[in-house]
C-alpha cells in the first residue's frame, strides 16, 4: 500500500446506488485505512452534501438511478468544478470511453477509471484510491485501448443513427430532407446534428462552417 496525500488518513466518499456494493466497498476501505466520510445511492445526494464533507477521493459507479447510463460522469464533472481538488474514481461494469473522456476532459489530475470485473484483489482498490487521491491517474488497460482507438478515428464516438444522418449530410441533404429521408422530426434530426458537433469538438467560432466540417471528418 501506498502512502496518501499526506500523513492524515485519506477522506473518501462511496456512491453507487447497490446496497451491498456501497457497503462493501465502504468496509474495505475502512479496513485499509482509509475513512469513508459518506455514502449515498444517488448522484443528486451526493453532489449536495459534497461541500461539507470535503472528501479527498470519490469512489463512483457510472450507472446510477434514475436512467443508469450517464448519471455518475455528470456528477463526477459536477463535482469536479465544486471540488476541484477531489479526486474522482469511477467504477463501471462495462467499457465506456466515451465517459472517460468526459471525465479527463474536466480534469485529468486525479481521476481513475476501472471496471469492476478487473478489480479482482482488495489492495487493487486500496491502491487506486490512494493514488487518485494523490492526484495520480488509475485508467483500466482496456480502457486506455479504446481511447486511443477513439482518437484514431474521430467518428467512433458517434452512434448509428448520428452516422446516418452524418452520411446524409455528407450528400448535400438539408435538415429537413434528412427528417424525410429518416422518417423523423426535423427536431429529432437538429439535436442528431448538435450532437454530431458536439462529439466532434467542433465548436461555434463563427469563422468555421461547422456542417462542412463535419462532412469532412466523415468523409476523412
Amino acid at each position: 500500500m501506498t502512502d496518501g496525500p499526506d500523513a492524515a488518513r485519506i477522506r473518501a466518499v462511496v456512491v453507487d446506488d447497490a446496497v451491498l456494493l456501497r457497503e462493501g466497498l465502504a468496509r474495505v476501505l475502512d479496513e485499509a485505512g482509509i475513512d469513508v466520510v459518506g455514502q449515498f445511492g444517488d448522484p443528486a445526494s451526493f453532489l449536495a452534501a459534497l461541500p461539507a464533507l470535503t472528501p479527498d477521493v470519490v469512489v463512483m459507479d457510472v450507472r446510477m438511478p434514475p436512467t443508469f447510463t450517464d448519471e455518475g460522469v455528470r456528477a463526477a464533472v459536477q463535482a469536479r468544478r465544486i471540488a476541484p481538488r477531489t479526486g474522482i474514481l469511477l467504477l463501471s461494469q462495462y467499457v465506456e470511453a466515451a465517459y472517460a473522456e468526459d471525465v479527463l476532459a474536466a480534469g485529468s489530475a486525479g481521476i481513475g477509471y476501472l471496471l469492476k470485473d478487473r478489480v479482482t484483489r482488495l489492495d487493487e482498490i486500496d491502491d487506486a484510491v490512494r493514488r487518485v487521491a494523490s492526484g495520480g491517474t488509475v485508467l483500466d488497460p482496456e480502457v486506455v485501448t479504446q481511447l486511443m482507438s477513439r482518437r484514431r478515428d474521430p467518428l467512433a464516438a458517434l452512434t448509428p443513427r448520428e452516422r446516418e444522418v452524418l452520411g446524409l449530410m455528407a450528400e448535400g441533404r438539408t435538415n429537413a430532407a434528412i427528417a424525410r429521408a429518416l422518417v423523423i422530426g426535423t427536431g429529432a434530426v437538429e439535436k442528431h446534428v448538435t450532437s454530431i458537433f458536439g462529439k466532434l469538438a467542433l465548436e461555434d467560432t463563427g469563422e468555421d462552417h461547422r456542417r462542412v466540417l463535419a462532412v469532412l471528418a466523415y468523409l476523412g
